[in-house]
């Protein structure tokens, strides 16, 4: 297991080095491998975040390819190492701890139901959805990275997304670029960067390769004729922009690792163990919080080592937070509330789900959120223009 580095090792310290060569302050360790003077002098810095892109991953299907000759090292992602945690860490520049999104399912006792926390839709009880609450920077109040930074901004969003009540409490001052195909993503990019005469700081963010991973496998031709179609791309855009003094670093939010049937334990074969649980599975299959009901923890705990300890490593949600695994600094208000009284965390490939009535059968192969190498280590890669 990989645990997640804050230290200077993580996609964290990238935030810290690129908001310090942009003019603004971070409490977290620069990158040890960018530090902010190597990207202070660049009048353009784009921060290009592919969903899904392990570092293991890349270096097995493209060893020789176009990322791999620009990587200079690998970060590790955050804990979970999934899509919320870690894009809220880019968005905001600060840990899991403090920005408080801790998985694709979030219990938030502010609202009384566990929430799809990017959509803003509700698994179960409480409120309808994020339209119905005035204001989200009360449930997640860290400043984005956006509004802390001294140059101009740019945020390069999917238009499915890019209005999205999550998008617009996380977007501050920056300018909203929304984009539809592959190519409009790289057009967008390219503009923002030759129509911005000032310093500036570019986030670009591409989600297709996580989709694909969860749907078809990571490792699925289908995944992996992406990962060409994205390297040409990339290619096409940085000699676009030669001679515009613009930085791209491309990284991602998470590694993925792919599962099958027998990796798979379904909650609703251990009533015991779900009989013991006064909410629905949240976090992340592979790290899924789990809140006992009244008395129950000890009880669930022994269960869980009887019947799933050979599949999961269990660990009290306190001692993981005590650890550091969230990350350093003050921790979010409803922190303790939205990790669960334990983690059930994934060993080898292993999963664990529930699906209420109101939920119709959903598996998916790519899966991530565990402490494993893939799941854990994304590339850095930097190509000057």
């Amino acid at each position: 297991m990989i645990e997640p580095n804050y230290a200077g090792g993580g996609i964290v310290n990238l935030m810290s080095s690129l908001m310090r060569a942009r003019g603004g302050n971070s409490d977290l360790p620069e990158a040890h491998l960018l530090p902010a003077r190597e990207l202070a002098s660049h009048k353009h810095l784009v921060l290009i975040v592919i969903d899904g892109l392990g570092a293991d991953w890349l270096a097995r299907h493209s060893p020789d390819g176009w990322l791999a000759r620009h990587q200079i090292g690998a970060l590790t992602s955050v804990f979970p190492s999934t899509t919320a945690a870690a894009v809220g860490s880019f968005l905001t520049g600060v840990a899991p701890a403090q920005h408080g999104l801790t998985g694709w399912f979030s219990w938030l006792r502010e609202l009384g139901c566990v929430m799809k926390t990017l959509p803003g839709q509700p698994r179960a009880g409480g409120q309808g959805n994020w339209a119905m609450v005035e204001d989200l920077r009360s449930l997640f109040p860290c400043p984005p990275v956006f509004a802390r930074i001294k140059t101009a901004s740019t945020l390069v969003s999917p238009k499915s997304i890019a209005h999205s009540a999550f998008n617009r409490a996380h977007q501050g001052l920056a300018r909203l670029r929304p984009f539809g195909t592959f190519k409009d993503f790289l057009r967008q990019i390219e503009q923002a960067v030759k129509r911005t005469r000032e310093p500036s700081y570019i986030y670009a963010y591409w989600s297709e390769l996580d989709h694909l991973g969860h749907h078809h496998g990571i490792d699925s031709p289908t995944s992996v004729a992406h990962l060409q179609q994205l390297e040409q791309g990339l290619a096409l855009l940085a000699e676009r922009l030669r001679g515009q003094d613009a930085c791209l670093l491309i990284t991602a939010d998470h590694g993925q690792l792919d599962t099958k049937t027998a990796d798979q334990t379904d909650l609703a074969d251990y009533p015991l163990l779900a009989n013991q649980l006064r909410l629905p599975l949240c976090g992340e299959p592979r790290a899924a919080f789990c809140y006992t009901a009244g008395g129950a923890l000890e009880a669930f705990m022994a269960a869980v080592e009887q019947t799933l300890g050979a599949r999961f490593r269990l660990a009290p949600s306190g001692e993981l937070l005590a650890q550091g695994y969230f990350g350093p600094g003050e921790p979010h208000p409803e922190l303790t509330h939205r990790i669960g009284d334990v983690i059930l965390i994934g060993h080898d490939r292993s999963v664990i789900r529930d699906r209420l009535p109101s939920e119709k059968p959903f598996q998916q192969i790519g899966v991530h959120g565990g402490l494993s190498r893939a799941e854990m280590l994304v590339p850095l890669c930097l190509i000057p223009t």
